[in-house]
């Protein structure tokens, strides 16, 4: 597999006159921006639907399920992005009304709507869209339960939209939370996305929700499995964040992505504007990083070397 890291590194004394730890830092950002300027993907293969989950909050799961796919789509991929999370953060993220009278995934699930109905073009990018979350979803896990097959409702919806959509990359933000929402969302993918923060505890959880995709393997989806783990909000000043990192890659060698997401203001600011940081600030550390991710998965596609 490439990476988008290995260009010529830029000499910090050239631009600033002085090798400080904030020179060597803003080099490699203008060297990695560079890399990226150059990389070019060619996206031939099946659609991939990915789920974007863990139950535990706060560890970016929303910020990357949006971050990743404005990034694929800024390479050229055509990308749909499901916000099965009744919070709608991500469709605030994408720009995208949401309402309680905006036609929404709500609509999908629980009255038999088509998708196409729903799906919305984000302003970020033509070939990013979103099928948008509203208040009227946190009822839906309720109303649900009486629902014939409440399981497979978005699978089947996604399955009728796919058949006239060409689309690279599906993926599905989901509440934090394992419940029907969720397990529609493994029902209807065939990969498990997981970011995880590289803080204590990060692997708290793991465990149930790891128990839950095998579950829905076994009885749901043979097809539903583990592929993409993404360190985030990594800080490199700290011991934690390298042990908490080691550790995740010594339990999932192969899934873990070589990018990691660092804390960012500009990444953490993005929503209030109604844009992804890709968006909001393109050369900003979080926006390299999440482009670099996407690389990375977009070369996965390609059956590069992992």
């Amino acid at each position: 597999m490439f990476h988008v890291k290995q260009s010529e590194q830029a000499s910090p004394n050239n631009d600033f006159g002085m090798d400080t730890p904030l020179a060597r830092e803003l080099a490699d950002l203008s060297s990695r921006r560079r890399a990226l300027e150059k990389v070019s993907v060619d996206f031939t293969g099946d659609t991939r639907v990915f789920t974007v989950s863990n139950q535990k909050g706060g560890v970016g799961k929303t910020t990357t399920a949006v971050n990743v796919a404005s990034a694929l789509a800024s390479l050229g991929a055509r990308v749909l992005v499901i916000d099965l999370d009744p919070q709608g953060n991500a469709s605030t993220a994408l720009g995208v009304p949401h309402s309680a009278e905006t036609p929404s995934i709500y609509d999908v699930l629980i009255n038999g709507r088509p998708l196409a109905d729903v799906v919305q073009q984000s302003p970020e990018h033509e070939n990013l869209h979103c099928a948008p979350s509203t208040i009227h979803l946190a009822g839906a896990e309720i109303e649900l339960v009486a629902q014939v097959a409440r399981e497979f409702r978005l699978r089947r919806a996604l399955e009728v939209y796919l058949a006239d959509h060409d689309l690279d990359y599906v993926i599905i933000d989901c509440p934090p939370s394992l419940g029907l929402l969720t397990i529609n969302a493994f029902t209807a993918a065939s990969e498990v996305f997981i970011p995880i923060q590289c803080e204590y505890y990060a692997l708290e959880g793991l465990s149930q929700l790891l128990g839950s995709i095998q579950m829905i393997q076994q009885h749901l989806n043979p097809e539903l499995h583990l592929s993409t783990i993404l360190l985030t909000m990594y800080d490199g000043r700290t011991r934690l964040a390298q042990q908490v990192a080691d550790e995740v890659r010594s339990h999932f060698p192969r899934q873990v992505l070589e990018t990691v997401i660092p804390r960012s203001v500009r990444v953490s600011e993005a929503p209030s504007f109604g844009q992804t940081v890709i968006a909001y600030d393109g050369s900003s550390a979080g926006a390299i990083a999440y482009r670099e991710a996407a690389v990375e998965i977009a070369s996965r596609t390609q059956g590069k070397e992992n």
